[in-house]
């Protein structure tokens, strides 16, 4: 018997009770072992019994952060998904599966193996479970890309869009994590794609993340993308270079009056201005052009 199951019965839960299903997933995402396969066997029976019949999904949002906040929480998707709970509970996650996402190197991985890796990227930076909700959700819009587009998957964000929405609603989750979740979805892969050769798209960028009055939700956007790229098995050695470029240019805007002051007085030729003078300070921090017509 595992530990995560020995502290599965202790805690009082009983094998047939659907919450504690996902308990016990939870339970195997703090132990570096999985369930052997008369386990994944019995709660397959479980779920095939209806054991999550009626189980209201706010109910179970507390086991799922649970396992979320784990020391291995891409183990707990796998559990989940190895016995048929994750699809009675997740489909938009389930269907991840099998769906192929290019790595950016021409190879390919599956989304649904990557997302697993990336949740377990998030715990080894000590994530938030803001960033590793948003970790679950961010790739929610690519299961039913349309075949002749893949492995690349054009207007996902407006499919994943209404899926994080509704799975928000359905859980019951935090609106901390919902924001951040919506915010991985239409930022993300921009952020993948930053550039330092123009630095008034990168002082746009910063404005829309909120670096400049919201800090700590930009950094844990950028905490998200760092795990996203490690996801990927980058060497070692290799740095993100997206969060360093974003990071630097952020600084160079630090002696620049705060925007939300700006914003406070509803005056568009001062926005205007600050929006200039930071593209003026990140250009020459990064040694770049301002604008493309420059």
């Amino acid at each position: 018997m595992t530990g995560a199951f020995e502290r599965f019965a202790s805690e009082g839960f009983q094998p047939d009770r659907g919450l504690g299903l996902l308990r016990l997933a939870a339970l195997y995402a703090d132990d570096d072992g999985i369930p052997d396969e008369e386990t994944l066997d019995a709660i397959f029976q479980q779920v095939e019994a209806g054991a999550l019949v009626g189980k209201p999904p706010r109910a179970m949002w507390p086991e799922l952060a649970r396992g979320l906040m784990a020391l291995n929480p891409g183990t707990m998707i796998r559990v989940l998904r190895d016995s048929g709970v994750l699809k009675e509970i997740l489909p938009e996650v389930a269907s991840l599966f099998g769906a192929p996402q290019i790595a950016g190197d021409s190879s390919e991985v599956d989304l649904g193996v990557h997302l697993m890796l990336t949740l377990n990227e998030t715990a080894k930076l000590g994530a938030s479970l803001e960033v590793r909700f948003a970790a679950l959700m961010m790739n929610v819009g690519k299961s039913d890309s349309p075949a002749e587009h893949l492995p690349v998957h054009y207007r996902h964000a407006e499919r994943g869009g209404p899926r994080i929405e509704a799975i928000c609603e359905r859980f019951g989750v935090p609106e901390s994590c919902r924001d951040i979740a919506m915010l991985a979805l239409a930022e993300a892969e921009r952020v993948h794609r930053v550039s330092s050769v123009r630095a008034g798209p990168i002082a746009a960028m910063l404005e829309r993340l909120g670096a400049f009055n919201r800090p700590a939700r930009f950094r844990n956007l950028l905490l998200l993308c760092l795990s996203d790229y490690n996801a990927y098995g980058r060497p070692v050695e290799r740095a993100y270079e997206k969060a360093s470029i974003l990071e630097a240019a952020l600084a160079a805007c630090s002696e620049i009056v705060r925007q939300d002051a700006a914003e406070a007085t509803g005056d568009a030729t001062v926005l205007d201005w600050l929006r200039s003078a930071r593209a003026s300070a990140i250009a020459q921090a990064l040694r770049s052009l301002r604008w493309a017509s420059e």
